[in-house]
């Protein structure tokens, strides 16, 4: 039933205006507005709905992995734009915030409305 269907993604956030700014300034995104709904336009044709919640709150899981070639280049560029990093009690991050730990290198940040969101080094294919 869904096999042909495109399938997308969403989650919601409480002012719609700050989620606008971040997205579009901060992260560079193509968003677009219509009927009081945001849409992110990422790479790959996958377009993400950002809803307004009166009673949001933040998920407490990564809701979106931006995969890039060169962490230490991306977590430089999003310090310069003014994102912070999180550091979390139960995985130890470098002093610019990527983890590397085992696994992808991987650091996390948050939106206006504290949702978590990651920049995550893709494995170099030979």
């Amino acid at each position: 039933m869904f096999g042909t269907t495109k399938a997308f993604s969403g989650f919601s956030v409480d002012d719609l205006d700050a989620a606008r700014t971040f997205y579009a300034g901060t992260l560079g995104l193509r968003v677009s507005e219509e009927n009081g709904l945001l849409t992110l336009h990422i790479a790959g044709d996958r377009d993400i709905l950002v809803y307004p919640k009166p009673d949001h709150a933040p998920a407490t899981y990564t809701v979106l992995n931006f995969p890039v070639d060169d962490i230490e280049a991306a977590v430089d560029e999003l310090t310069g734009r003014g994102v912070r990093f999180e550091r979390y009690d139960h995985l130890q991050a470098d002093d610019k915030g990527i983890f590397r730990g085992g696994g992808p290198l991987i650091a996390w940040f948050t939106d206006p409305a504290g949702n978590v969101l990651s920049v995550i080094e893709e494995p170099v294919r030979t």
